[in-house]
Order: structure tokens, then C-alpha cells, then sequence
């Protein structure tokens, strides 16, 4: 039985203008009949994901990825089928069928795992609130945080007691493999324990205000230092950013990435509320295009050491590929923003932001301080890897900071010009023996596989692909397919949509995108939405489905012929009895 019902889903897909909802994550331009922007699911500066009015659906050329207005909520808000389809439903202003009437088991766990971990951090923050807790408290106002910012931002703390929260959520009706499905709780030879023990805690909230994971820190030097929460299905790392939902409503332009979320929370109390850090060791790309939905500008504040440097030198590459205006400022005075501000003030460190540098400057800035300027060798050595910096500026920029270099240096801009001019063409000569190499390795790499993979295969694909095309925007079609089985077809995708295609047209039922969302995953979405966008012309339909149905037919002929070499002699007589009979 299905979780939704066609005339629920058709309500909802009536009810919702795709490219409204995508135009809340992406800033989308009319062309043609179609709208195109940057896709939210990869890094790119030239646009290619494209949104169709008419099937209600988006495609990006770029990655592939597709699908209709639930997929796409699926997938920018990292929900379940159920909750999307509710998201959408919510905002159409419709009530769900009754919780009887479908199956929405993960929807249902989702929502538990939210409602103990709302109820776990209410636990952490009124314990340390408690004179039991005193020694969370006062961590946290020893780094100097007030009591205003430790509410607002409800921090807690885990009693050193292996089963205290355990037992107050059991008290609240949660069962325990709930708890674990959460990651509030381990399991262990010994049973179940608290996995936060005599540890400050931090929630981790996303932008609608959910509690989704826990950081905890100890209160001395054992280790170790921190633990986070695990992944969990209301909980996905690479997606998430801490401090997000406090900063989206900042109103500046701009937002600060730190490396912890105690610099975050520093920087929020001395009014620096547009500042977040990544969840995780690493920043991702899920990441960097998440802060690009909420500003235009990017302040990177890394922490001074070699390590930091190295991970702001990866966050400066990621942001590279995204339009964000990146803006990078030189802290001293301490190792991180929260020592900083704690050391010498809000103002100083307001300065320091002021002063900002660009990516292009601070890597011009960083470079010369490898360099001794007082001598011809340094200054030729600054000047050979400041072109290298300045071959990627932008022309405008490139053409200030030649200047600069040239008046700073004491050499000809011309002649700085001549050797960046150099480089570019090395650069280029380059990258186009890399892209020729490529060629000849693909190349290579095709014929080897054509020897095992005959050109009979990419014929059967395409034919397949078209039949799909085609029931899907030409139903009628099915009166052509007697004599094409289920099996015929190539195992997997194909197989599957050709069996729900017809099933569907026989039983009558919708052939909209929105309705093959609960038996589809979502990269079989993108393959269906890429299917009919290239399907949608046909100039005979009917005579073109035939041709593709001839195609699969003999392939599918060829692929199961015997080879008689390969019989012994039994089966080989046996061939020539059953086609005597």
C-alpha cells in the first residue's frame, strides 16, 4: 500500500510552484521557459541548474542531480520522504492524511530522536543550573561567558554519572533503543551508558530550531578533549553549521567562519552575531554552499597555528569556486577569537576585522614574509611568487596589486608584467598538454572497453531510455508494448521504472514526478527527470517507441543466444530435441 495517496500528492504538487521553493535557496533568472541558477549541490560559477515550470521538476548539468519539488527538499534540508512531502503540504496551508491512513515509520523516529534530544539538552542545562551542576557553571563563566549568553545559548553539563540521563528519559517514557538511535546513549558489553559523562555540553541547533547533536568538552586535560555526537537521521556533519540559526537573522551581509564553537559563542556575546563554525574536523562543500545561501561575504578566522593556517588555506580553495567575497583579517594578541576578546576587548578585535584583507592580499602578505627584501635574491624570489599568486586576481585587482608590487619592489611594472604574461602562457601550455593527455587516456581507456563492451550496449541504453521517455510523456505508447517483457530490459533502473510505468498506466494512476518519490531513490530520480527532459520532442512518438522496442528486442536476442561450444554433449543434443518438439 502506499505511504501517500495520488490525489494527496497531486493536491500538493497543484498547490506548489517549484520554482518559488527553490528560489528560497537559489537566486534564479527567467530564461526562456525555464529558470537557471547556481546549483545549490556542487560549487560552480557558471549556472547550470536549471528549473522547468512546465513538469514542475529542476535538472543540473553540472552534477546531475534532478527531480521534483519533493526531491528537492529532500535534499537542501536533509529530510525524509514523509517530512519533505509535510514540509511541502505545511506550506501549502494542507493537513496530512490521518498517521492511520500511512506508513511514516522514519518520519516518526525522526521526530522521537528531535524529542529527546530537546529533552536531553533541557536536562544538561537545568543540571549544571543546579547545585549539583556548580562545577559546569562555573567553567563556563571562568572562560567568561555570562549567564545571559550560557541560557541563550543552553549550554549544560553531564554529571559524572554513567546512567543519570539515561534513567531521566526512561522517566519521560523514551525506550532505549530510541535513545540510541539518538546518540544520547551507547551500548556496551555491560548494557547501555550515557555517552556525555562529566563534560560541558553544547547543543548543536540547526536553522529551525531543532536540537540535532551535543559537543561535549571536559572540565581537565584527559582525554579526550571533545566528543560529538555521532551521525544520526535529524544529524549529518558535512550539512550542518553551528551557530546558523542565531546568525541567519543577524541582518549583516556577511558571516564570520571560526573553528569552535567557543569562538562563537565569544564573538555572539561581544556582538559579533553573525558568526558560525563547521561541524566536524573539516570544512566541506556542503558547507561552504550553505553559508553561500545566507550571505555575500565570507570572513575566514582561522586559528594562528600550522594547522589552522592549513585549513584556512582549504577553506580560502573552497570559497574560490563559489561568487562569496572573501575577506580574511590578520589576528594577533592571542591564538583564537575568544582568548583575543577575552585578552584585549571587543574593540581591538572589531579593528582587526575592519582591516580585513582579501584572499589575493593575504596570500601576497603571507609570501612576503618568507622573503628577505633587503637583498636582490629575495626580492626576485617575492616577485617570482607573487606573479604565480596574482595569475589567478582578477584583471583589475591584478593590475592595482602589480603596481603596488612594482612601487614596493623598485622594478618596471612592464617588466612584472612581461614575467606574469610568461607564466600564463607556461600555465596554459600546460593545462592544455594535461587536457591532450586526458583525451589520449580516455580515449585509450574506450577503445580497451569497446573490445570487451560492443557499441551494441550504448544502442540498447539509449533505446531504453526512450522507452522510459516515452510512456512517461506519451502514455498511449503502452499499446505498443506486447511484445516487450519486463526482463528484456537491462536489470536495475530500467527494469524498475518500466515495471512502475506500466503499472501506473494501467491502474490508471498519475504519471506526475511528484508520485514516484516513494519507490525512487533520489539518484533515480535525477536519471528519471533527465529521461523526460530529453524525451519531451518527439516528432513520431509512437513510430520512434516501436524502433526502440525492435532494438531491445534484438539485443536482448542477441545476449541470450547459446553458444553451442560451450555445451557438452547433453545439453547440446537437448538443443536441437526441444526445437524439434
Amino acid at each position: 500500500m502506499p505511504i501517500l495517496s495520488d490525489s494527496f500528492l497531486q493536491e500538493v504538487r497543484m498547490k506548489t510552484d517549484i520554482a518559488d521553493i527553490i528560489s528560497n535557496y537559489v537566486t534564479l533568472k527567467k530564461r526562456g521557459n525555464t529558470y537557471v541558477g547556481l546549483c545549490p549541490f556542487h560549487n560552480e560559477k557558471t549556472p547550470s541548474f536549471t528549473v522547468y515550470d512546465d513538469t514542475q521538476s529542476f535538472y543540473c548539468f553540472g552534477c546531475g542531480v534532478g527531480g521534483d519539488a519533493v526531491t528537492f527538499v529532500k535534499k537542501i534540508e536533509n529530510l525524509d520522504y514523509v517530512d519533505a512531502v509535510k514540509l511541502l503540504a505545511q506550506r501549502a496551508g494542507m493537513q496530512m492524511p490521518e498517521e492511520s491512513t500511512y506508513d511514516d515509520t522514519l518520519s516518526k523516529l525522526r521526530r522521537k530522536i528531535l524529542e529527546i534530544n530537546r529533552a536531553t539538552a533541557r536536562f544538561y542545562h537545568s543540571y549544571m543550573m543546579s547545585d549539583r551542576g556548580k562545577v559546569g557553571l562555573d567553567y563556563f563563566l571562568s572562560r567568561g561567558l555570562s549567564r545571559k549568553t550560557i541560557q541563550h545559548f543552553g549550554l549544560g553539563y553531564a554529571p559524572d554519572d554513567w546512567h543519570s540521563l539515561e534513567r531521566h528519559l526512561h522517566s519521560l517514557g523514551f525506550k532505549q533503543v530510541e535513545m540510541q538511535a539518538a546518540g544520547v546513549i551507547k551500548q556496551g558489553k555491560r548494557g547501555y551508558y550515557d555517552t556525555f559523562v562529566n563534560r560541558v555540553i553544547t547543543p548543536i541547533i540547526d536553522v529551525r530550531g531543532n536540537v540535532i547533536a551535543f559537543g561535549g568538552r571536559v572540565l581537565d586535560d584527559s582525554k579526550p578533549k571533545y566528543i560529538n555526537s555521532s551521525e544520526t537521521l535529524v544529524y549529518k556533519k558535512t550539512y550542518e553549521l553551528f551557530g546558523l540559526n542565531f546568525a541567519k537573522d543577524s541582518k549583516e551581509d556577511s558571516l564570520i567562519l571560526c573553528e569552535g564553537y567557543m569562538d562563537v559563542i565569544a564573538m555572539h556575546q561581544a556582538g559579533f552575531t553573525n558568526a558560525v563554525a563547521g561541524c566536524g574536523t573539516a570544512l566541506t562543500p556542503e558547507q561552504v554552499r550553505l553559508i553561500s545561501r545566507y550571505a555575500k561575504e565570507i570572513i575566514l578566522i582561522y586559528d594562528n597555528d600550522e594547522a589552522g593556517q592549513k585549513a584556512l588555506n582549504k577553506a580560502i580553495g573552497l570559497f574560490e569556486q563559489t561568487d562569496m567575497k572573501i575577506s580574511i583579517p590578520r589576528l594577533s594578541g592571542g591564538k583564537d577569537p575568544d582568548e583575543i576578546i577575552r585578552k584585549l576587548g571587543r574593540d581591538r578585535f572589531a579593528s582587526m576585522l575592519d582591516n580585513s584583507s582579501s584572499e589575493t592580499e593575504f596570500a601576497l602578505v603571507s609570501a612576503r614574509s618568507n622573503f628577505d627584501l633587503g637583498t636582490t635574491r629575495g626580492k626576485s624570489a617575492y616577485a617570482n611568487e607573487a606573479v604565480k599568486i596574482l595569475s589567478t586576481a582578477k584583471p583589475i585587482e591584478r593590475d592595482l596589486y602589480l603596481s603596488r608590487l612594482a612601487e614596493e619592489l623598485g622594478i618596471e611594472k612592464r617588466a612584472l608584467q612581461a614575467q606574469l604574461d610568461e607564466y600564463n602562457a607556461r600555465k596554459m601550455r600546460g593545462k592544455r598538454n594535461r587536457e591532450f593527455k586526458k583525451i589520449i587516456d580516455t580515449d585509450m581507456r574506450q577503445t580497451m572497453k569497446e573490445s570487451y563492451d560492443s557499441s551494441a550496449s550504448t544502442v540498447m541504453l539509449k533505446a531504453e531510455q526512450r522507452i522510459i521517455g516515452l510512456l512517461l510523456t506519451h502514455p498511449d505508447c503502452i499499446k505498443l508494448c506486447t511484445e516487450l517483457k519486463s526482463q528484456m530490459l537491462s536489470e536495475g533502473f530500467y527494469r524498475k521504472a518500466y515495471d512502475t510505468i506500466i503499472h501506473r498506466i494501467n491502474e490508471n494512476m498519475s504519471l506526475d514526478l511528484i508520485v514516484f518519490n516513494e519507490c525512487f531513490d533520489d539518484d533515480e530520480m535525477s536519471k528519471l527527470t533527465k529521461i523526460i527532459h530529453s524525451t519531451k520532442n518527439s516528432a513520431d512518438p509512437k513510430q520512434e517507441f516501436l524502433d526502440c522496442v525492435n532494438v531491445v528486442k534484438r539485443e536482448y536476442k542477441k545476449s541470450n543466444k547459446v553458444n553451442a561450444a560451450s555445451l557438452d554433449d547433453d545439453a547440446f543434443r537437448n538443443m536441437f530435441k526441444n526445437k524439434n518438439t
